[in-house]
């Protein structure tokens, strides 16, 4: 295969359309949702209330990218090819839920929710940055900015919890 041709597939591997992005960042925050609220009952109730609150959280971010997928006035943008951010392969990856056990440590419940947070704010920002304008890009923008308000909430209760001895 020559340079061109490899450096042309390379590309295009480095694309999908924002149907597919939206397809995982539904499964993202749907995998997300689903591991808080089944979390609920095994934290301790110094930090349950965060976890009720994080489920909330992504069960609206699930409801806002399905609700996209079917606004007939973005259908054409939909087909659009976007380049992956380099946050991507992150991003994909937390889609796979760590096992707590039956009654995970606060520490271990906030380091994963950072960990989330982070992601998820990284991506949705490269994406807001990547976007045209119009609702893609808003709504990447709005997703990354509340992303970063959550993990900035997150960071002060880990500093709570692990350097204070509790919430």
């Amino acid at each position: 295969m020559s340079e061109g041709n490899a450096s042309g597939h390379d590309r295009l591997k480095s694309q999908k359309s924002l149907d597919e992005i939206l397809a995982v960042a539904i499964e993202f925050e749907r995998t997300a949702r689903d591991f808080y609220r089944d979390l609920i009952p095994k934290v301790s109730k110094q930090i349950r209330w965060l976890v009720e609150e994080l489920a909330k959280e992504e069960q609206r971010h699930y409801d806002l990218f399905c609700e996209l997928r079917t606004r007939p006035d973005i259908e054409q943008q939909l087909k659009i090819k976007m380049k992956l951010p380099a946050s991507d392969h992150r991003f994909s990856d937390a889609i796979q839920l760590p096992d707590l056990g039956a009654k995970p440590d606060d520490q271990s419940v906030l380091q994963y929710a950072l960990g989330r947070e982070h992601a998820a704010m990284e991506q949705y920002r490269s994406l807001a940055d990547s976007s045209d304008s119009g609702p893609i890009k808003e709504l990447f923008a709005f997703l990354a900015n509340e992303e970063t308000q959550h993990k900035n909430e997150l960071e002060k209760l880990y500093y709570e919890v692990v350097h204070s001895g509790g919430v």
